[in-house]
């Protein structure tokens, strides 16, 4: 079994795209999943060329750096924590990914800084900020629902950290309807 690591995968058509993409190369695909490509056997580096070549033109990159693959699987367990209905994250973050990645919070946190140039933690502020924003945009729920629903502590403390990185309130945002949202792979 080999796993390859992809880049710019962030959403479930990212995964239906890729594998799509795959199958028609006819390896022994086992799975795919956010970020991965699952194979049932170890493919060759001629295949791995014929991977890179045929993902290459959707947006993907595999990866062959063990502290990008690292980066971006912190990416990954960030978007699915904070973009999925079901996540209710009863640790913190930093626990979170030490345990799901087996590796040191200091160590992760240091090669997340290193490859991507910015922190963690500002990393799962936008990302929890643009699921507000997307939140917002559905205007299916308050704004206690939606601090809720992200951990926040209060509504106060969401909307100040709204306004920080938006330059909006959160209800000037969804008054102005702007749908300035950023692409989660540009995040």
């Amino acid at each position: 079994m080999e796993t390859v690591s992809v880049k710019n995968m962030v959403c479930d058509r990212c995964v239906m795209v890729v594998k799509q993409q795959v199958e028609r190369l006819d390896l022994s695909l086992q799975k795919v999943t956010l970020g991965e490509v699952i194979f049932l056997q170890e493919i060759t580096a001629a295949q791995k060329a014929l991977l890179r070549d045929t993902l290459t033109p959707f947006g993907f990159e595999v990866i062959d750096d063990e502290k990008t693959r690292i980066a971006e699987s912190i990416k990954h367990k960030i978007i699915y924590l904070v973009h999925s209905r079901e996540s209710m994250m009863s640790n913190n973050l930093s626990n979170m990914l030490s345990l799901e990645l087996n590796n040191s919070y200091s160590y992760l946190a240091g090669v997340f800084s290193e490859v991507t140039g910015s922190t963690i933690q500002k990393y799962y502020i936008a990302q929890k900020i643009e699921r507000v924003k997307e939140l917002l945009d559905y205007d299916e729920l308050t704004l206690s629902e939606i601090a809720d629903r992200l951990n926040y502590s209060s509504v106060a403390y969401l909307s100040n950290q709204f306004k920080k990185i938006t330059g909006f309130s959160p209800s000037t945002y969804k008054q102005l309807k702007n749908g300035k949202r950023i692409s989660l792979d540009k995040l």
